[in-house]
């Protein structure tokens, strides 16, 4: 038998069941790709991470949703490096080497809060012909701009309640696929928490709404860096459980930042 640590992390924020949980299993040697995806649908959870360590500072990571194995998660990459850091004795700075999008650097500050470094994922704009009819017929809302990166399409909407009070059809954003699609908009005037607000839906890669999402925000933060003209910008994911994320460009990198709070810590036995 197959015995396996288990972490489950409450993930961008201070809270325990606010933010996005992940769950974080360490491994010595990879398992089996199917194994790996059969633990990730019994966590159930919108990802699970497995982390193998290279050296001290530096490690494999790949992650799982409970379909399909994802090229890039966030939030999972965080809860990951909160129980390097705060379960295994990292200290410094960890590199995450990745399958698809390269190196991810990682590492926490006095106060707790762990900030990731992640390559620029800007979107690009999509010919308003060219836009999907399943992405109109998916939301109750129609979007003012759209555009398109390698993860998701970024549906850009005209205020901050149009993100909250939207309603949305899974059967509609499932004919997407490969991509998922974010809703964004910037918060309203008297909002003086955050600059800009989202939503995150991908029913063909992981389930219908996702909590808080780490990795959308190497799109969002430099999209929304030049309409505010500013390199510094605080997020607000507006799903029911909610997540904060500290977003900053700096070069050719986007470093997204936020807590994190342990939920459990056990075994797998496999």
């Amino acid at each position: 038998m197959l015995e396996l640590d288990i972490y489950i992390v409450d993930a961008f924020t201070q809270q325990q069941f606010k933010g996005n949980s992940a769950a974080v299993v360490p491994l010595k040697n990879w398992l089996a790709p199917e194994l790996m995806q059969n633990i990730a649908a019994e966590n159930n959870l919108s990802e699970t991470a497995f982390i193998r360590a290279l050296s001290a500072n530096q490690y494999e990571i790949r992650w799982f949703s409970p379909l399909t194995e994802i090229d890039f998660c966030g939030h999972a990459t965080l809860a990951a490096s909160y129980v390097i850091f705060n379960q295994l004795g990292g200290q410094g700075e960890i590199e995450f080497i990745t399958l698809k999008v390269g190196s991810l650097y990682v590492k926490q500050h006095s106060d707790g809060r762990i900030e990731m470094s992640f390559p620029n994922q800007c979107p690009d704009q999509v010919d308003p012909q060219q836009i999907p009819d399943a992405l109109l017929a998916g939301f109750s809302v129609t979007p003012i701009q759209v555009l398109k990166n390698r993860q998701a399409y970024f549906a850009i909407v005209a205020s901050e309640q149009d993100v909250k009070s939207l309603s949305y059809m899974s059967e509609q954003l499932k004919q997407l696929a490969p991509f998922d699609v974010v809703v964004a908009a910037r918060a309203s005037a008297t909002n003086n928490e955050y600059d800009f607000i989202s939503r995150y839906f991908w029913p063909a890669n992981g389930g219908d709404e996702d909590p808080v999402t780490g990795s959308i925000h190497a799109g969002l933060a430099p999209y929304w860096a030049k309409e505010l003209a500013k390199s510094d910008l605080v997020a607000y994911q507006a799903s029911q459980r909610g997540g904060i994320l500290y977003c900053r460009l700096v070069g050719e990198r986007v470093l997204v930042s936020g807590f994190a709070v342990l939920y459990l810590k056990g075994k797998a036995y496999i």
